[in-house]
């Protein structure tokens, strides 16, 4: 009988079937809005994006990118041509090919499809060239620096274009990629289920069978999901549950400098803070020291713009603001409202939001200004920023290697984040410029004069960088740590 066991255990069989897979479970803040690349605005979204969709270039734990889909590149023409060669061999989860045809699809569509969110990251782009099967020439308008940075993110994320063509603009809810994952299924507001690619390139990855993500948007309960065990990973974590996660002896808490920061549009084209001294006296009540101390116990970085103290383009002679109510009242004063106004602020749900707007509205209270809070769900927040349908908006942006990547698109005339509604041609000026410029202190510059504009003209309100915080059981092993803040489970495994 021992015998009998043992050969039906080597076989990889159980009394009763085959041996149970290995299914990892992921708490998330949110349920993701977009799984298509092209139309994704939201961390949560990149995710699950990350496990579906490889990238032509990935990040290692220093921010470096480092060769994925694509084995290799070199710059040429005054770094006007990038050459990459492509990893020979690779299939898409549907089983058709990827090779440099599937490369020029996938650029090009970011490039010029209607609605698409990568375009501005990809504008400097004049044409991509198939070599041969396995090369691409991508030929620049100028020398653009962030490229290599841009490719290792959404716009480098290769979809199979068969699947595009087949699915339309249902592609976002069947994605085929040729990542480690592979699509399942999706309920909305529930769960993502994917599954182990077993034509993955990388042999013998993934090492877990099921990937699960779940949205908890509520913080406690996304905690109690992990101290119970019913998930093995959350992200975020609460500040506040830090303590308990680490107190518990079958689970850990892995915290590091993130590369965003989070703050507040200001709609600059109507409402009361179209009025840019009403914007001023705003801005000028929040306390940034305070913000970091009572809401996050001191697991924040306070801003002085959307470049953290990790960035080159950082600058620390530009101090971070000071509360300074009786600028906020002269300011007032000049805006026509002396005695204060109010403004409605629109936030996503969770407890730490909702905390972090009240915390806001009682700053701005001394000042006179009333802040009226509404929550809404994320994906309905991300609509009404597009449409511009809101007064202030609490949204921000979880960073990206390269400074391009945090300002770009958020503060230039009509860019797709541009919530605010913000246009400045000088501003657009000196980020164009820095784009095109490779010496790091000269684009340092042109950062800072760009940035001196924006907080005297106040479309976005920096108030702090937050940090990656992740909680997860100890049997979770093999999650490298990039600063990017995006989870790889492509070496995940999951012990006894």
């Amino acid at each position: 009988m021992k015998k009998w066991m043992g050969w039906m255990m080597a076989a990889g069989l159980m009394l009763g079937g085959a041996l149970a897979k290995t299914t990892l479970t992921v708490g998330l803040d949110s349920d993701p809005p977009n799984l298509d690349p092209l139309l994704s605005s939201a961390l949560v979204d990149r995710q699950v994006q990350n496990q579906i969709f490889d990238k032509l270039v990935d990040l290692d734990e220093n921010l470096k990118p480092v060769p994925m889909l694509a084995t290799g590149w070199s710059v040429e023409e005054n770094a006007t041509v990038y050459v990459f060669k492509l990893r020979p061999g690779v299939k898409f989860q549907d089983g058709t090919e990827f090779n440099a045809a599937a490369v020029k699809f996938n650029l090009d569509r970011y490039r010029t499809a209607q609605g698409s969110r990568r375009a501005g990251e990809l504008a400097p782009v004049k044409e991509v060239q198939v070599v041969d099967n396995l090369t691409v020439r991508v030929v620049l308008k100028e020398p653009f620096a962030p490229l290599l940075a841009i490719l290792s993110d959404r716009s480098g994320m290769m979809v199979s274009p068969t699947a595009v063509q087949k699915l339309g603009a249902d592609f976002g809810n069947s994605p085929v990629g040729t990542g480690p994952f592979k699509f399942v299924e999706r309920r909305r507001q529930d769960r993502i289920t994917l599954a182990k690619n077993e034509n993955y390139w990388m042999k013998g990855f993934p090492k877990v069978d099921e990937l699960i993500y779940r949205p908890f948007p509520d913080d406690d309960v996304r905690t109690a999901n992990l101290l119970s065990g019913a998930v093995n990973v959350i992200t975020p974590v609460a500040p506040k549950d830090l303590e308990a996660i680490r107190k518990n002896p079958n689970l850990s808490a892995n915290v590091f400098a993130g590369i965003g920061y989070q703050g507040m549009f200001l709609n600059v084209n109507k409402g009361p803070l179209a009025n840019k001294a009403l914007r001023q006296a705003f801005a000028a009540t929040i306390d940034r020291d305070t913000v970091d101390k009572v809401v996050f116990l001191g697991t924040a970085e306070p801003a002085n713009g959307p470049f953290p103290p990790s960035s080159f383009a950082y600058d620390k002679s530009i101090p971070v603001p000071k509360p300074d109510l009786e600028l906020a009242k002269r300011k007032l004063a000049e805006g026509g409202k002396p005695q204060g106004f109010s403004f409605t602020l629109t936030i996503a749900p969770g407890p730490v939001l909702a905390q972090l707007a009240q915390v806001y509205q009682a700053m701005a209270a001394q000042a006179g200004i009333q802040v009226k809070i509404e929550q809404v769900e994320f994906g309905t927040l991300l609509d009404r920023g597009t449409k511009g349908d809101f007064e202030a908006m609490a949204v921000g942006w979880s960073g990206r290697p390269d400074p391009d990547g945090n300002i770009y698109d958020f503060a230039r005339c009509k860019g797709p984040q541009n919530y605010s509604g913000y246009c400045n041609p000088k501003v657009d000026a000196l980020l164009n410029r820095a784009r095109s410029v490779r010496l790091l202190d000269a684009r340092r510059d042109l950062y800072t004069q760009a940035l001196k504009i924006l907080l005297d003209d106040l479309p976005y309100v920096y108030v702090y960088h937050p940090q990656t915080t992740i909680g997860l059981s100890k049997k979770v092993s093999g999650i490298p740590a990039i600063p990017d803040g995006i989870l790889r489970f492509r070496a995940a495994g999951l012990g006894e």
